[in-house]
């Protein structure tokens, strides 16, 4: 695995933290920013522009639906121990259409969920667990969910919590914060493993979150003596429960652990291989390096892959270390422009950068673990190259990279057959260029949820019956798959 340390040493607010990271992030793209709109048009294929994406009469592929190949040739590389630094770069089709999968059940979760504080079920999922793959276009994806997990934190994060502003909301301690699902038998076949997924949700706009914590390390280890460490706020959001409330009487890490043992234990009893895929994007990355982590723990001979995106630093070395000894798989996918993978420990000079050496007594020390797929969007003749580092964090923004990704050698080329709809990348930003005609943020309810009663007013109307957030413990029968 690629461990690649930086170090953070700031005790300022967070607040001018992220002042100082942006200043940064945008100070280093300013004499690219000149000349971005000439790289694109001179390092991409001609025929692959904006104009000729209003012309294509070609079929797209749509999420959940993507015609993969058979990936059981894949399943040491992706679930096992071969190392997939050479299906990476340049990065192979098949592992292509994976990643892009495991991003597409992570996409699902902000699709899926009640933003709207206006809803008195807002911060839930809007769906119940046998319809959310449907709604959200992910019914042929291969997968059955079991269960759906919820998380709190003790911690204070306003701008985590999405909270209802209605006098009887259905909570206003907890979130929807993912699920559990598990490849079904045409799918395992495909794969070559049982996978079982569990998709966590992040945040949707880049940094502002980031500005809740004040990144100290706190020790989880199972030995006092074995000094692993992980950001104090991501644990807080993965361990915290309360039985003051409903829905994490239980924290998520309980959830998880809970249904992983269920699951892995029917399944070894019918003879099956099974793998635990966490994967997440921004926040929910940190939270799926959290869940492997105890995977690692709870079953040592269980194969476990980590697929992020734009995520975070979580922990410190001992942390890495020990996802290393336990041989846990991890693809960190990052955009070159998105200054959220330099977080916390982001170097601000070359003062701090004389300090490394010497650094790693000190508590505030973060490292990455994985091996790395970085994109560019540059690379993109399809993005007008503003910059905009919401847009450069966007989760479909990664997912439309990684289609067009060729290799490290050919980063401002776009794959010449690449088929993800482009139109994609403006469900909750604005990064495509204005000639494709696809305006920004166009991924919302029509009206924005409201609907017209009988009496003529326009109102919020009630969530189904069947809709409605099941009770925390409710999990899909295992019968389903006898």
């Amino acid at each position: 695995m690629f461990h690649h340390n930086h170090h953070h040493h700031h005790k300022n607010p967070m607040d001018r933290l992220f002042k100082k990271a942006s200043g940064l992030f945008h100070h280093d793209d300013d004499e690219g920013d000149t000349n971005t709109q000439q790289t694109a048009d001179t390092d991409v294929e001609t025929s692959h522009t904006a104009k000729y994406y209003l012309a294509r009469n070609d079929e797209v592929e749509e999420p959940g639906h993507v015609p993969r190949g058979d990936c059981a040739s894949l399943k040491d590389v992706i679930h096992g121990p071969e190392d997939p630094t050479p299906y990476l770069d340049p990065l192979d089709d098949n592992f292509r259409h994976e990643i892009i999968k495991y991003g597409e059940f992570i996409q699902g979760t902000y699709d899926a969920f009640d933003f709207n504080t206006f809803s008195d079920y807002c911060g839930s999922c809007l769906y119940s667990i046998d319809r959310m793959f449907e709604q959200v276009g992910l019914a042929r994806n291969g997968y059955v969910m079991t269960k759906y997990l919820y998380a709190m934190s003790r911690a204070s994060l306003p701008r985590w919590l999405e909270k209802s502003w209605h006098p009887n909301a259905w909570n206003y301690d907890s979130n929807w914060i993912g699920y559990m699902a598990v490849s079904n038998d045409e799918e395992t076949a495909r794969i070559g493993i049982r996978d079982i997924v569990v998709p966590w949700r992040g945040t949707m706009a880049a940094g502002e979150w980031l500005k809740d914590f004040e990144f100290l390390l706190q020790h989880i280890g199972p030995d006092k003596d074995d000094d692993i460490k992980v950001e104090h706020g991501f644990y807080s959001l993965y361990s915290s429960k309360s039985d003051d409330t409903r829905y994490n009487q239980t924290s998520a890490q309980d959830q998880f652990l809970t249904e992983l043992r269920r699951l892995v234990n029917f399944f070894r009893e019918r003879g099956e291989q099974v793998s635990l895929t966490t994967t997440g994007h921004s926040l929910g990355a940190a939270l799926a390096y959290l869940a492997a982590y105890d995977a690692a723990q709870e079953f040592q001979d269980l194969p476990v892959t980590v697929i992020t995106f734009g995520g975070p630093r979580v922990g410190n070395n001992k942390f890495c270390d020990f996802l290393e000894q336990r041989k846990v798989k991890a693809i960190r996918v990052v955009v070159k422009h998105d200054f959220i993978p330099r977080m916390p420990g982001i170097v601000f000079n070359k003062e701090l950068e004389k300090i490394e050496e010497v650094a790693d007594s000190w508590h505030w020390l973060y490292t990455h673990y994985g091996h790395v797929l970085e994109i560019d969007v540059e690379s993109s003749p399809y993005l007008n190259h503003k910059r905009d580092s919401s847009g450069y964090h966007n989760l479909e923004l990664h997912l439309h990279l990684i289609d067009g990704h060729i290799s490290s050698n050919e980063m401002t080329k776009f794959r010449e057959n690449a088929k993800r709809d482009a139109a994609l990348v403006n469900k909750s930003c604005g990064m495509l260029k204005e000639e494709t005609l696809v305006p920004s943020c166009w991924y919302q309810p029509a009206f924005k949820g409201l609907v017209r009663n009988q009496l003529g007013r326009w109102i919020i109307p009630p969530r189904e019956p069947e809709d409605i957030p099941p009770p925390p413990d409710t999990v899909t029968p295992l019968s389903v798959f006898e």
